[in-house]
């Protein structure tokens, strides 16, 4: 029957029902496998599945997903190192460094790092860090296969309290399931992931799991470093050097900057961006004309804009503008992720680029190399939609 041909007392009786979700629900698989680095044959244990949380009264509220790597033949678990991975969104799954750059394979992409066509493939990480240490990626729920046993549980985990308390507990039940409360202990984190691993690190101390030392990948602990906005002049210097070395890349600066070695022309605007234009925002309108254009020319000789263009934006060059910007004149857009991507804009009129080349060369290859290699590689057998960024995670998010 449709819902609006429903008697009120029956659609009244089904909104009341519990929004129960479809989960993995499956004890963890381990499999086992090798691989060539160096000279040497790593034999390890893969392990894939999820850890279920549980509330007070031993119901299941969510599952975490993670999927873990053990090196073979170490006579002393206890002496071996352990490192949790994550990224970061927040609404990301841990894919992307764990196919991408720590585990021990990898997605083959370009050798620039530009998508191949299809069909992807993977293939044997000769830059893993299981000869170093083993391995747990985390996919926090709501993203990766992890997820709340019912709807309204979403929101006690999308939140940077519900977060850690989530993660940690994931961490604390790791430990004890696999006896490695005596490891040394490690985190790697990248961008949102870097402050999810300072909070751990400070929760977890007080419940007796103190880690050895945390990789902050991508950093992000200070917000105010990356939100552009009105009062807020911090992103608006420390984005200068990137865009310069984007505009190296591309070929947009002057002549005499693109012969530069690109390392010495990257110490000079970073030196110029912290002191004259940092200087220059704090005294906003107390400007003069005369400087304010001496400060704009510099400006775009450094980011390869036009120098009215800088004005018009009052010093203050957002990212997704310059994305933009940058390469207009070609209706072009760099990416932001990485801004080797170029882009092909329908529009050249628009203030922003109409999407991310660098994100959309990545998704394709990774997702459905991380679909084939866990359910042929790794024995996970589910019908779960694999989410490796999850909007709705992101944007349900409670920034507290």
């Amino acid at each position: 029957m449709p819902e609006e041909n429903a008697k009120p007392n029956e659609k009244k009786a089904d909104d009341g029902k519990e929004k129960k979700r479809k989960l993995l629900g499956i004890e963890p698989v381990e499999t086992q496998h090798e691989m060539a680095l160096d000279g040497k044959t790593l034999k390890y244990t893969a392990r894939a599945g999820v850890i279920p949380l549980t509330d007070a009264l031993g119901e299941t509220e969510a599952e975490i997903y993670f999927t873990a790597y053990e090196l073979d033949g170490v006579e002393d678990r206890a002496t071996r190192p352990l490192t949790f991975a994550f990224n970061g969104g927040p609404g990301s799954a841990s894919i992307w460094l764990h196919m991408g750059a720590l585990g021990p394979k990898r997605v083959r992409m370009e050798r620039e790092g530009w998508m191949p066509a299809p069909p992807f493939r993977y293939e044997d990480n000769p830059e893993t860090w299981l000869d170093q240490t083993d391995l747990v990626f985390i996919d926090p729920v709501g993203t990766g296969f992890s997820r709340a046993a019912k709807d309204e549980l979403d929101q006690k985990f999308w939140g940077f309290q519900g977060d850690l308390e989530s993660v940690g507990e994931f961490i604390r039940l790791y430990l004890t399931r696999y006896q490695r409360w005596a490891s040394p202990l490690f985190m790697a984190g990248e961008s949102y992931g870097t402050t999810r691993a300072a909070g751990l690190a400070a929760r977890l101390v007080d419940r007796g799991i103190a880690f050895n030392g945390i990789f902050l990948i991508s950093t992000v602990l200070d917000f105010g470093a990356i939100r552009f906005g009105h009062g807020n002049d911090l992103p608006f210097q420390l984005f200068v050097p990137t865009y310069t070395a984007t505009a190296w890349y591309h070929g947009a600066l002057e002549e005499d900057l693109q012969q530069r070695a690109l390392g010495d022309l990257m110490a000079e605007v970073t030196a110029w961006s912290e002191g004259e234009l940092t200087l220059a925002l704090m005294q906003g309108d107390r400007l003069t004309d005369e400087e304010r254009r001496s400060i704009a020319g510099q400006l775009a000789r450094y980011t390869g804009l036009d120098v009215d263009y800088v004005l018009g934006t009052g010093l203050r060059i957002e990212i997704f503008r310059f994305c933009k910007e940058l390469l207009r004149s070609e209706r072009r857009s760099v990416g932001r992720l990485d801004s080797r991507f170029k882009g092909v804009e329908a529009l050249a009129v628009t203030e922003r680029p109409e999407f991310d080349p660098s994100m959309l060369a990545i998704t394709p290859p990774y997702t459905a190399t991380f679909n084939d290699y866990v359910r042929s590689s790794l024995g996970v057998e589910t019908d779960l939609t694999y989410e490796t960024l999850s909007t709705k995670v992101n944007e349900n998010w409670e920034w507290e």
